[in-house]
């Protein structure tokens, strides 16, 4: 397996996001810096829309995530429901 990232700036809007990556892909790991946090993890992470609405107190369209978006590396499954980076499994 390979490593997929994901990147989003960091500031108010993105940290439920964040967080619910976090938390719905244990086997990930953020690296963080000045502007964004890089998670990366190891063959898979997805993307939960219910897991962020929870946490935002509101629904969440998943397409609102590209606007935070700064950069991503893997295929890409994508849902209204789930946005998943992926490798060959």
């Amino acid at each position: 397996m390979s490593k997929v990232f994901i990147a989003l700036q960091t500031n108010d809007d993105t940290r439920p996001i964040i967080e619910s990556i976090l938390a719905d892909n244990p086997h990930a790991l953020p690296v963080e810096s000045p502007a964004m946090v890089k998670i990366d993890a190891e063959g898979r992470l997805t993307v939960k829309r219910e897991s962020i609405s929870e946490r935002i107190g509101r629904e969440f369209d998943l397409q609102e995530l590209h606007t935070h978006l700064i950069s991503l590396s893997g295929h890409i499954d994508e849902s209204d429901d789930e946005f998943t980076l992926h490798w060959n499994d």
